[in-house]
C-alpha cells in the first residue's frame, strides 16, 4: 500500500536470539531509520523466530494489514536455522530474482562472504517483500542497492498504473 508519504511499510526480524531476548535486535531498527528516511511509513514490526510457519503468517498479516513493502532481516544464509528464503518461496506469487542478484553482486564488493547470502525479492499477496542479511550493516547497504526499484515494485505487485 502506498499513501500520501509514500509507501506503508512492515519489517521483519527472523532470529531466535531475538525472539528469546539473548539478542538485542538491532537490523529492525536499523531499517526503520531507512524507512523513515525515505518518507515511507512504517506500519509494522515483529520479531520472530527462525521458523517457516511463523514467518509466513507475519508476512501475510503484515501484507493483510496494509503493507506494500514488506522487509525481513535474517534467516538469509546458509546456516541449519536459515529459512527465510524457503519460507517467502513457499507463499510467493513471483519471485523477483534481480534483486537478490543485484544484492549479492554489490555486496561482493565489500565482502567475498555475501556470495554465501541467499537474499531475495518476491511478491506475496500484494506486497514486495525483501528478505535482507542479518547482520544490520548488510541489511542497510542491500536495501540501498535495489531501493530504486522499490516504489515502481510495490505499485505493480498493488495493481497500480505507474507512469513508469
Amino acid at each position: 500500500m502506498t499513501n500520501r508519504n509514500g509507501i506503508v511499510v512492515g519489517i521483519i526480524t527472523i532470529s531466535d536470539r531475538a525472539t528469546a531476548g539473548d539478542y538485542k535486535d538491532l537490523g529492525g531498527p536499523a531499517l526503520k531509520e531507512v524507512a523513515q528516511k525515505a518518507s515511507w511509513q512504517v506500519l509494522a514490526e515483529a520479531i520472530v523466530p527462525d521458523n517457516a510457519t511463523r514467518i509466513q503468517e507475519t508476512i501475510r498479516s503484515f501484507s493483510q494489514q496494509g503493507c506494500g513493502l514488506i522487509l525481513t532481516t535474517g534467516g538469509t544464509g546458509i546456516g541449519p536455522r536459515d529459512v527465510t528464503p524457503e519460507a517467502i518461496r513457499a507463499i510467493m506469487r513471483i519471485e523477483l530474482p534481480g534483486f537478490g542478484e543485484v544484492m549479492r553482486a554489490e555486496s561482493m564488493k565489500i565482502t567475498p562472504n555475501s556470495i554465501l547470502s541467499r537474499s531475495l525479492a518476491a511478491i506475496v499477496d500484494h506486497a514486495l517483500v525483501i528478505a535482507l542479511p542479518g547482520k544490520p550493516s548488510g541489511a542497510v547497504e542491500c536495501l540501498g542497492f535495489v531501493r530504486g526499484a522499490i516504489p515502481h515494485g510495490v505499485a505493480l505487485a498493488q495493481g497500480t498504473p505507474t507512469s513508469c
